[in-house]
């Protein structure tokens, strides 16, 4: 039953990881490659300056700390999930793909060419994707992948969020624009979605749950939490963009690109979470399981 469920879902999972690639690809040519899209990408980097102060020093020190803390607890996580759970497949596999998505992000910022002059003054150099959030993200979703499925919709909440913080921080401290956080979260979700099919193929005695609301961890608060904030986001966006649209009242606060700019990293942040738990949950639903 479990490896029908994989292949019933497969198409879902090869879709979705070409989905991830397409946005990669436009992500890349609005922002880099496009005039508008350099003045809004690099317009919301420049007025992160007026918001730093206290928010800064915050967000530098998640920064300092991100990489030890992004290891340290995926491989708590992972080792106990491996040891005592005996997952030793699901484990290298979440491993690899957390490993693979890494590298790929350090290849694409070398090989990726440098920004061309479209009439913004902007830096040359290629930023995108951003490492830090590259990293926090596939912690999160190696920790996700390898959790029981009814731990997975409170593990795609918490570490979306640690991916979303991670990405805002970056911004804030004008160590990267908002399409650079936008694309790791993209480059991280195109390995992870690959691995967790496999795991599921791999691991199909436990990778099988009843659905939401068996566990408190499977709650679908935490499916409503990231989807109240994605809407509160794009509100947000939508009040920061008319502010910038010709007519009475055009720029009336000087943060306005960079609050659209937030609000997109948390959108995709927490869009790609709540997609992630969808398709995870679907892929591991028993058929037999009462609808809820």
């Amino acid at each position: 039953m479990g490896k029908g469920m994989g292949k019933g879902t497969g198409a879902l999972f090869l879709l979705a990881s070409l989905a991830c690639l397409a946005a990669l690809a436009v992500t890349y040519y609005f922002f880099v490659r496009t005039t508008t899209g350099q003045f809004i990408d690099e317009s919301a980097l420049v007025e992160a300056v007026e918001i730093h102060g206290t928010a800064g020093k915050a967000a530098n020190k998640l920064l300092d700390w991100l990489p030890a803390l992004s290891v340290l607890i995926a491989t708590v996580v992972i080792l106990f999930v491996a040891v005592l759970r005996r997952r030793w497949a699901a484990a290298g596999i979440a491993v690899a793909a957390c490993v693979g998505a890494n590298v790929a992000t350090q290849v694409l910022k070398d090989i990726v060419p440098v920004r061309p002059y479209r009439g913004i003054e902007t830096l040359e150099l290629n930023s995108l994707p951003s490492g830090h959030t590259t990293l926090a993200a596939s912690a999160a979703a190696a920790v996700f992948l390898v959790v029981s499925p009814r731990w997975r919709p409170l593990a795609g909440f918490l570490g979306g969020s640690f991916a979303v913080a991670t990405g805002l921080s970056t911004l804030i401290n004008q160590w990267h624009r908002p399409s650079d956080v936008v694309a790791a979260f993209l480059v991280v979700a195109a390995f992870m979605l690959p691995a967790g099919w496999l795991i599921i193929r791999t691991g199909p005695r436990w990778n099988v749950w009843t659905g939401y609301g068996e566990h408190w961890a499977a709650s679908r608060l935490w499916l409503a939490l990231p989807v109240l904030a994605g809407l509160a986001a794009a509100a947000l966006a939508s009040y920061s963009l008319l502010q910038i649209a010709p007519g009475p009242g055009q720029e009336s606060s000087a943060t306005n690109y960079f609050w659209a700019g937030t609000s997109l990293i948390v959108i995709s942040g927490y869009l790609a979470t709540v997609a992630g738990v969808w398709l995870f949950g679907h892929a591991a639903r028993r058929r037999s399981a009462p609808r809820r």
